[in-house]
């Protein structure tokens, strides 16, 4: 009986186990922001050239270099506040490994400086996909 109990405890450690693993990959999915560029499903980094910062969809928060470090934050650079997000271009990263874009910073400068806005052709967002589907507008 002892056995029978030992064996019963440790098979509800593993469901336990995998279900909060389940419930792990869940959340760490994220959610992708109304303004990011209509192609964002399955991104998780955008670069934002004017601001010189990237956002990452998983943990919602906008990553910057002050101070000699890489700060992880909930809200836009400091001097940004007022930064028109919904206007300004977005590019989708898919040139990096891990958890650090920024390891690429050099080059994202480099190819899309402050003012970049892929040849003055208006990003779509991803809050209008639908709206432009519906009306035929496959651009």
């Amino acid at each position: 009986m002892k056995t029978m109990k030992l064996m019963i405890s440790g098979l509800l450690l593993v469901l336990a186990g995998i279900t909060h693993g389940q419930v792990e990959v869940r959340v760490s999915a994220g959610v992708i922001p109304p303004w990011a560029p209509a192609e964002a499903v399955g991104v998780r980094y955008y670069y934002l050239p004017d601001i010189e910062a990237y956002y990452d969809v998983n943990t919602a928060n906008y990553i910057y270099f002050s101070n000699g470090v890489w700060v992880h934050a909930g809200h836009l650079p400091p001097g940004y506040e007022h930064y028109d997000i919904y206007h300004g271009y977005k590019v989708v990263l898919n040139d990096y490994h891990g958890e650090r874009p920024y390891d690429n910073f050099k080059v994202h400068r480099r190819d899309y400086p402050k003012g970049y806005n892929n040849h003055g052709h208006e990003q779509k967002l991803y809050r209008d996909r639908d709206k432009h589907e519906e009306h035929g507008d496959h651009r």
